[in-house]
């Protein structure tokens, strides 16, 4: 931190803080897992399940409704440690992949008033996870989440070079007999070669604030950065797995199949053969892998 001269402390000592309005600070977080369908037949490698973590809030507002992990900052937290306690607190899991998916502020996102949320996606092994409920939660369950393109419309704007895309999504998450269903609609326009993009959330579906939009761009997202970099995907795994079992989590991320040749290809550097194998009623052993840790310290 650079020194001060003496202008500047004068400068800071009269400086009134409450000169410009303050929001208040949140973080919260979309907790993604991959889990084993319990339903599947026995004959047969589990369904792996991409899931979601929910809590269903305690006390106003949207009381009842269900919404993301998430918390206040506290004074002289980080945005992220903000996040990183939150996470703790409602999974009992104290190292976990976070990275920031946006940052949300619209002035009408809280009835409370004018709360900026700082918005992390977070990558478990779900297993391993201890959920409870927080302060204003009543419970907290783990919700299987598929997302679905329902309508798409292209306008042309002004000019062969301007475009805008109106995308409507389906948002579905279910937990044994509950079901939400959300839709939401992205906008995106090209003009002058660059592009923008916002959102309006069209039913919320049982989920509080503007959660509904935040958990689409974070699947959204975590799908753009497994087709850029696969890497990402390890972090939803257990220590050990079969190769098998990891294309099938790419799969459930990405929502369409691979060719297993290519997918073993892909990865074969990213992954170290061990000499445990996955043993289980009704399938044949299967051999099981680790990661390949060097391969994890090369940047993206």
């Amino acid at each position: 931190m650079k020194k001060e001269n003496n202008d500047e402390k004068e400068f800071i000592k009269g400086y009134d803080i409450t000169k410009y309005e303050r929001p208040s600070i949140a973080a919260d977080i979309a907790v993604f897992s991959i889990m084993p369908d319990e339903k599947d037949n026995y004959r047969k490698l589990p369904e792996q399940k991409l899931r979601l973590l929910l809590i269903r809030r305690g006390a106003h507002p949207f009381r009842n409704d269900w919404a993301l992990p998430g918390g206040f900052a506290r004074k002289g937290e980080t945005v992220r440690e903000t996040a990183s306690r939150e996470l703790f607190e409602e999974t009992h899991i104290k190292r976990a992949y976070m990275e920031l998916v946006d940052v949300y502020s619209d002035k009408d996102r809280d009835p409370r008033g004018w709360i900026i949320s700082n918005t992390f996606m977070a990558l478990m092994d779900g297993n391993k996870c201890k959920h409870r409920a927080g302060d204003d939660a009543s419970e907290a369950q783990w919700f299987d989440i598929e997302l679905e393109k329902e309508a798409e419309e292209r306008n042309f704007l002004k000019g062969e070079d301007s475009i805008e895309i109106d995308t409507v999504y389906c948002l579905k998450l279910s937990c044994e007999d509950i079901k939400l269903s959300s839709r939401v609609k992205e906008i995106k326009s090209y003009q002058d070669y660059h592009e923008s993009v916002s959102y309006n959330i069209l039913e919320s579906g049982g989920l509080a604030f503007d959660h509904a939009m935040i958990i689409v761009c974070a699947l959204k997202k975590l799908r753009e950065i497994t087709e850029i970099d696969g890497r990402i995907t390890f972090n939803l795994m257990p220590e050990y797995f079969t190769l098998t079992q990891l294309q099938k989590a790419f799969e459930t991320i990405l929502d369409e199949e691979l060719l297993a040749a290519n997918f073993r290809r892909k990865i074969a550097g990213l992954v170290n053969e061990t000499d445990k194998v996955l043993e289980g009623a009704g399938h044949r052993p299967a051999k099981l892998f680790k990661r390949n840790v060097e391969a994890f310290y090369k940047s993206r």
